[in-house]
């Protein structure tokens, strides 16, 4: 099985995934015309693959576990079964993919960063809308050629820390926390499905913004989500808690989403559109989409097909619920959005709150293995400086001990020792390495000098 290339056709697909979920809602007002329907009409429809969605998610997740992950990601190429297909995929490659599924996201958003800019284009030029559809059909065709060379990972492994997370939770707790997490499946896509629907109508009637400054604002939300995406990638290989960056990013978006929602200073929206972008669409479905399988590790289809249940339950109602709304006011519908974050707080909370665990030795072991991986690589800096250095003591001939030099390190420690009780064991510490790194310059220095005489 060649990862790399399986991970480059299944990024493709949620590339023109990304494109999908906004092709309707950027081309309302040129399918209203061509259908000859107000807009809230074509919300409706856009509901109606939402109500597909609902039916489709738990079914085809459950028939993922059964016959394998690579039929589903064929189907789902033009179907609701990608998602129960490739996030299972991506956790059974093993090792770290379950970072990697967050980076499935910044392949949606760069598909909803350039359809926007292509539609405003097309717009702008006074051609067929329908070029962009074309542009999308393409995309797949070719990728489904190369995904099918491809060997997928076997179905259903549970991996030890799964296990482990399983365990240390009861049956109580992990209800709680599945109603959470579900909750938030919903919530989540909701959030997003409403901003992308409604922001750029949002923006030129209510504050009365330029057409591309209202199509910039889905893009800044877009660039917004890509950068959250990498940055959510990394503090994940890093070890940070997956509970604590769902609340804070859950916080962090409905704050950017007032300042969205009421501010008409048009750089304050932008900037505010960069972060909604960064905190609600930067991953954080997929973490809760990880965190959710790890607590049902040995049937993630299911888990997937449900998660993504109830986000098709927000594509189904959002429409319908923006698009009664809208009859009143744009703005109404809009605003909308702070109320299902406030849910999303909410729902986040909850799993966080049940999933916690006290802390046991093995985790604590984890985090010190964490952590001496870091003071191994600067370790390893630290002696390639010493390397420099007593070369450059030997070409000036200096002593390889300089007594004041290690009393100036020592006195350092001591003043940025935020633990007056670790000072003295910091210091010993420091002269145990001071005392390492005279050696290791002395055996340099003798290896030169048994090569000059050897010379």
């Amino acid at each position: 099985m060649h990862q790399r290339q399986l991970s480059i056709s299944l990024y493709l697909n949620y590339f023109v995934h990304g494109i999908g979920l906004i092709i309707l809602t950027q081309n309302m007002q040129a399918l209203g015309q061509h259908w000859q329907t107000p807009l809230a009409t074509v919300s409706y429809v856009i509901s109606g693959i939402g109500i597909g969605r609902l039916f489709a998610y738990f079914i085809l997740g459950n028939l993922s576990d059964r016959f394998g992950r690579k039929v589903f990601v064929n189907i789902g190429m033009a179907s609701s079964a990608l998602d129960s297909g490739t996030y299972t995929t991506f956790i059974e490659m093993g090792g770290r993919q379950g970072s990697a599924n967050v980076l499935l996201k910044a392949f949606m958003s760069a598909g909803e960063f350039l359809l926007p800019l292509l539609v405003a284009n097309l717009e702008a030029q006074q051609l067929w809308y329908g070029w962009s559809f074309m542009l999308a059909a393409v995309i797949l065709l070719i990728n489904g050629v190369l995904l099918n060379r491809q060997q997928f990972p076997v179905r259903n492994q549970a991996n030890a820390s799964a296990l482990a997370v399983r365990q240390q939770i009861s049956h109580g707790r992990r209800w709680l926390a599945t109603i959470g997490l579900a909750g938030y499946g919903y919530t989540s896509m909701a959030i997003m499905i409403l901003y992308t629907q409604w922001i750029s109508l949002f923006a030129t009637r209510t504050f009365h913004f330029s057409a591309i400054l209202a199509h910039w604002l889905l893009s800044l939300y877009s660039i917004g989500s890509i950068s959250g995406v990498l940055v959510i990638f990394w503090l994940l290989r890093r070890g940070v808690a997956e509970t604590k960056l769902l609340v804070a990013m859950n916080v962090g978006s409905l704050v950017a989403l007032l300042v969205i929602c009421y501010s008409p200073i048009a750089g304050l929206s932008m900037i505010a559109a960069l972060a909604f972008g960064f905190t609600a669409a930067g991953g954080v479905m997929q973490v809760a989409l990880n965190l959710f399988i790890k607590l049902y590790p040995q049937v993630k289809g299911r888990v997937t097909g449900i998660y993504f249940t109830f986000g098709s339950i927000a594509s189904f109602t959002i429409p319908l619920i923006t698009g009664w709304l809208s009859q009143q006011n744009v703005a109404l519908a809009m605003r909308f959005d702070l109320l299902i974050g406030v849910a999303g707080i909410g729902c986040v909370g909850l799993a966080a709150w049940a999933i916690r665990s006290p802390k046991s030795l093995s985790q604590e072991r984890q985090r010190i293995n964490h952590i001496d991986q870091q003071i191994v690589r600067l370790l390893n800096e630290r002696f390639d400086t010493v390397t420099a250095i007593g070369e450059l003591k030997q070409q000036q001939q200096l002593p390889v001990l300089d007594q004041q030099r290690e009393q100036r390190v020592l006195h350092q420690v001591a003043a940025k020792s935020k633990q007056t009780a670790h000072t003295p064991y910091l210091q010993a510490i420091y002269q145990a390495i001071m005392r390492n790194s005279r050696a290791y310059q002395t055996d340099l220095h003798d290896l030169h000098k048994e090569e000059i005489n050897h010379d």
